[in-house]
């Protein structure tokens, strides 16, 4: 038995202790401000933890902190369960850290100069960067390959969009594709021309694949490295768990290796990518779904159409700003009606990429009739979900079907998203209200690296629908504002159910996995316009601080 002692420094006085030592926490946090994200019990003061669980969560955890007890005191500071980003890129953020970062350039000739300054490259070697977003440019125009030719003549230069559906690239790179006036575009892509018909140098969608296949593929250890330096990223940020959206065997391989060495700070729900990793689908058939605390399989992900920034997003009417082009969709309804009952069997969730209102309708359709029309629990997904049309929301809940969203999307996109598709079409967009309403459930996520991984950036977002100067005063189209426990819900347990694991985190109950993140600041109360500039100050994952913040 564990006799008295005194922990002074917490504001606790002597006491005797009725449990043995193996029952006495390793971690107790005290004098916080914690939201538990549990109806029954939604704040406490203090945190317990055994092992990897959550051992207690109430005002007076010293019944549990014994003499060998690492035992903090938050004076104060916001606890929540650790974020969980419903939609990332694991190893597309851990890559971008390595190349040319042209996000937030304001011009054509501003992404070539940045190109120009890349120093050491021998001639042939590839340069690659990404993030460019011609919606920022004064002419919003694509860009082509002449500017690229001037500053790199003898690399050949691959540069993506934000959003990962198109490429930028030069004449050389252009050359060994072997993309030529001649080539015809690809299902489900589109090589963009000028007036003569010769490529400009920007390929959309599935088009990238004629690039793609060209560049060196990663090595083992350079795609281990890359995950690793993400996930200290997302760890630093709060996050705890990512939905990865769209992994191959390599990426599978490596999460494995990184687990097996203690080296991934970061829970992993991996979603399969159909469309390129048809192998490793058909090795997950057999043996079912892979479930555990670190990584679990248990999604596959398709692809119904692009993206709205770069009008490939497949819309049931034309671009309000370029008539005659609906987008291009990228997987038919029988394909994804066969996939999804190819989950089913198997015991898989099928995850969507979902842009325009002709790809939610063609998904929902598909899901509908493989779901025999009728609630389940089988919790597929529509990623993004973010253009829909008005008699096509209730096809979510009428089919269970999650909308995993990204707050940030729309505050990055309306600027210019009204332009696209216009006033009418607009107000289906973004709808987080509408879905919550009618009893969907929202999974919020980042889509990094399109976005930044920070979760406060998001739940900022939500709540205001502002960008972060305040603009458009009130909000953009404010009516689909959430409410902050609305917003935490959708970053935390409700992600947990996106993934069927709600029953061991997403909320701090005694008993769940010991994952939770300290903030600077009460993201709950604060102003508005203070919230986005909160930060982590510790993050907890699995019982053990993984992130302390320098200097705090």
């Amino acid at each position: 038995m564990v006799g008295c002692w005194t922990f002074a420094a917490a504001g606790f006085f002597p006491f005797c202790v009725g449990l043995r030592a193996a029952d006495l926490a390793d971690l107790a946090v005290v004098n916080a401000q914690i939201y538990t994200v549990d109806p029954q019990q939604q704040s406490a003061t203090a945190i317990a933890v055994k092992g990897h669980k959550i051992l207690a969560v109430g005002d007076d955890v010293s019944q549990y902190i014994g003499p060998d007890t690492q035992k903090i005191d938050a004076h104060g500071k916001t606890i929540v369960p650790g974020f969980i980003d419903s939609h990332g890129h694991v190893l597309g953020l851990g890559q971008s850290l390595a190349q040319i970062d042209l996000r937030g350039v304001r011009s054509e000739q501003e992404a070539a100069r940045r190109v120009a300054a890349v120093r050491g490259k021998t001639p042939g070697e590839w340069i690659i960067g990404n993030a460019w977003d011609q919606n920022l440019w004064p002419s919003k125009s694509f860009p082509t390959k002449q500017s690229l030719d001037r500053v790199a003549p003898g690399n050949p230069v691959v540069l993506s969009r934000v959003d990962g559906h198109a490429v930028w690239v030069n004449s050389a790179a252009l050359k060994i594709a072997g993309i030529t006036s001649n080539l015809t575009d690809p299902q489900g892509g589109r090589i963009v021309r000028d007036s003569s018909g010769e490529p400009t140098g920007v390929l959309v969608d599935r088009a990238q694949s004629l690039i793609d296949s060209k560049l060196p593929p990663p090595t083992p250890a350079d795609i281990e490295n890359a995950l690793e330096q993400a996930a200290q990223l997302c760890s630093s940020f709060g996050l705890t768990t990512v939905h990865d959206a769209g992994i191959d065997a390599p990426t599978l391989a490596a999460y494995r290796t990184l687990i097996a060495k203690g080296r991934l700070p970061l829970r992993i729900y991996a979603m399969i990518r159909v469309a390129d990793a048809g192998p490793l689908w058909h090795a997950f058939q057999s043996s079912g779904p892979e479930v555990g605390d670190f990584l679990t399989v248990r999604s596959v992900k398709l692809y119904a159409d692009g993206a709205l920034g770069s009008r490939g997003a497949a819309l049931l009417e034309p671009y309000s700003d370029d008539p005659g082009n609906r987008g291009l969709l990228i997987s038919s309804r029988e394909l994804i009606e066969k996939v999804a009952r190819e989950a089913l069997a198997a015991g898989f969730q099928v995850s969507t990429h979902a842009i325009g209102d002709r790809a939610n309708r063609t998904v929902l359709e598909a899901y509908a009739a493989a779901l025999e029309n009728q609630k389940n629990d089988k919790r597929f997904r529509v990623e993004h979900a973010q253009v829909v049309a008005p008699e096509d929301f209730a096809r979510f809940r009428d089919n269970s079907i999650i909308a995993s969203m990204q707050p940030t999307h729309a505050t990055s996109d309306m600027p210019w998203a009204a332009a696209r598709i216009g006033p009418e079409r607009i107000r289906g967009a973004y709808a987080w209200q509408t879905f919550r309403k009618l009893g969907v459930r929202l999974a919020f996520g980042s889509d990094f690296p399109v976005e930044s991984p920070n979760p406060i950036w998001g739940f900022y977002a939500a709540i205001t629908r502002q960008d972060r100067d305040g603009n458009p005063p009130g909000g953009w189209f404010p009516e689909q504002r959430l409410t902050r426990a609305e917003a935490l819900r959708a970053f935390t347990i409700d992600g947990a159910y996106a993934a069927f694991e709600e029953q061991k985190k997403g909320s701090l109950v005694p008993g769940k996995l010991a994952d939770f993140v300290m903030l600077s600041d009460d993201i709950m109360r604060i102003p508005d316009s203070q919230v986005w500039r909160a930060h982590v100050l510790m993050t907890v994952l699995d019982g053990k601080i993984v992130y302390r913040r320098p200097g705090e």
